[in-house]
């Protein structure tokens, strides 16, 4: 199995890194934001840098549907997961056009209401997980599997 696991740096990509106990004996590769705390936290991991900043540009979705596309098509993971925020949405879309299954994780500190990014994801996520039970009420098709800290 190949793992796609994307999102922007920060508490977004340490949600992910949470998940090693997944991903670590897997094919992998990462994107997210080319900086430090990325760079330090992924070492030793393939990682593709997306653009950034993303949060309402519509510039950033644009240039990140272009690289999703384009790696999408070269490395064909067979599954993609993400804690967000906005780069995921691109990788989701055309992740599912290309066959990709999707896992969408929305974050620790909504507890009641949707991420912009959650609720663009949400139709097209395979599975799509949460944090709190009142969150299932936001998001009726999801798992609530708990805290991953």
């Amino acid at each position: 199995m190949k793992v796609c696991l994307v999102g922007s740096s920060g508490g977004h990509l340490t949600h992910l890194y949470m998940l090693k106990p997944f991903w670590k004996d897997k094919e992998r590769f990462w994107v997210t934001f080319d900086k430090e705390d990325a760079r330090s936290l992924l070492d030793e991991e393939r990682m593709i840098p997306c653009y950034y900043p993303t949060n309402r540009s519509l510039k950033a979705l644009l240039i990140n549907t272009h690289l999703a596309w384009k790696v999408l098509r070269k490395e064909k993971p067979d599954l993609i997961i993400s804690s967000g925020a906005a780069v995921a949405v691109p990788f989701f879309y055309i992740g599912k056009l290309l066959g990709a299954k999707c896992i969408y994780i929305e974050v620790f500190d909504r507890i009641d209401h949707s991420t912009i990014t959650g609720k663009l994801v949400y139709p097209v996520a395979d599975r799509f997980i949460v944090q709190w039970e009142e969150m299932k009420k936001v998001y009726p098709k999801a798992i609530n599997l708990g805290s991953i800290f």
